[in-house]
């Protein structure tokens, strides 16, 4: 995965790792590698004009040939496309998978979709499905305006969650989390994405992946205790901490491309 985003987005270490080498701070090889050393093996299925799979360094100079020029993320849930531009085939994989990345080659757009690629028992890695789409750029944010929201649903979700409950049944981690990050969030150490981004990027990026992990722990945690009312406030804050997060997330990947950053 890319440092501060979850293990769960291998889109988003491509679009990265796939962009630093589209813009020339590293190379094919460097960017495959770093890919791989998070993902796993990667091979790439339904590449026009190649049939059957080919692995990530093929799939990539291939795409390379036919005029790639852009990759971005996708991070969609559920009610809320986002990053996706169709068809409908195509959004609702990426919804099931919860991610895609996008393509620009030449005059044409391709999704691709990533799924644990498991053979025997010791063989994990990543394959990715390509599917074409529409030739649009889906409306998502930029990083000033994702940044911004995110330090607001930081601080509503910290006072929506700290408030449902004064014993806290939920686990004491989270709320430890949610105010150390609340305190940090203008002092983050640039880190994660890969050479290229912007510092600002870097910081959005590694603050959003932790507050991923915030939002699987409260999700996780049961809430017997709690009343119906409560169950309600924690799910609402929830959702709009994650849905903060996802953009935050997806415009730090995108903003390479931003023309102004």
């Amino acid at each position: 995965m890319v440092v501060g985003m979850r293990v769960t987005h291998p889109s988003a270490v491509l679009v990265a790792w796939g962009n630093a080498w589209l813009t020339g701070h590293v190379g094919l090889d460097e960017a495959a590698d770093a890919m791989e050393r998070l993902g796993g093996p990667h091979v790439v299925a339904g590449i026009p004009d190649q049939p059957g799979e080919t692995p990530l360094r093929g799939a990539l100079a291939a795409l390379r040939v036919a005029g790639l020029s852009a990759f971005r993320l996708a991070l969609p849930a559920p009610g809320d496309p986002l990053g996706l531009t169709g068809p409908p085939e195509f959004n609702a994989a990426a919804i099931e998978a919860e991610e895609a990345v996008l393509l620009a080659a030449g005059d044409r757009t391709f999704g691709l979709v990533p799924a644990e690629d498991r053979r025997g028992s010791s063989y994990v890695g990543t394959r990715w499905t390509v599917h074409e789409t529409r030739s649009a750029v889906a409306d998502t944010p930029g990083l000033p305006e994702a940044d911004h929201k995110l330090t607001l649903a930081v601080r509503e979700a910290t006072e929506s969650l700290m408030a449902v409950d004064g014993t806290l049944e939920w686990r004491p981690e989270i709320a430890g989390a949610l105010g150390a990050l609340r305190e940090s969030h203008h002092h983050e150490q640039v880190g994660g994405l890969a050479p290229g981004y912007p510092a600002r990027a870097h910081r959005v990026a590694a603050l959003a992946g932790r507050l991923a992990v915030v939002v699987d722990l409260a999700r996780d945690t049961e809430g017997a205790a709690l009343s119906a009312a409560q169950i309600q406030r924690r799910t609402e804050a929830l959702r709009d901490l994650d849905k903060a997060v996802r953009r935050a997330q997806v415009a730090a990947c995108n903003s390479v491309l931003d023309p102004v950053r």
